[in-house]
């Protein structure tokens, strides 16, 4: 089982940056890739982007090309989300969740941190 615990939201000004980390436990070698969504209010949760365990690819919502990044320390346990240049519509809950593997869904998700983000 892994646990996965989330950190770094706040309030940040449009046009600043902001980095979150998720700190992963427990059987931390048994997945295939981390990723990254959001929940804003009365929308459904997003992919933003996800990292391979084994060969630190990475793959973006179109929403975040460019402006955000994923990258990992493995002696950490940790995913980062850099935000760069956010925006007002980035306010959400972002949550890291992880996957098994290739086929399978997203489990292990965290409690998710807040971001918001002002005009």
């Amino acid at each position: 089982q892994v646990q996965l615990v989330e950190s770094g939201g706040g309030l940040v000004q449009a046009g600043d940056s902001l980095r979150l980390s998720c700190e992963a436990s427990g059987r931390t070698f048994s997945f295939y890739a981390m990723g990254w969504f959001r929940q804003a209010p009365g929308k459904e949760r997003e992919f933003v982007g996800n990292i391979r365990w084994s060969s630190d690819s990475t793959n973006y919502a179109d929403s975040v090309k460019g402006r955000f990044t994923i990258s990992r320390d493995n002696a950490k346990n940790t995913v980062y989300l850099q935000m760069n240049s956010p925006k007002p519509e980035d306010t959400a809950v972002y949550y890291c969740a992880t996957k098994s593997n290739i086929f399978a869904t997203y489990a292990n998700w965290g409690q998710g941190t807040q971001v918001t983000v002002s005009s």
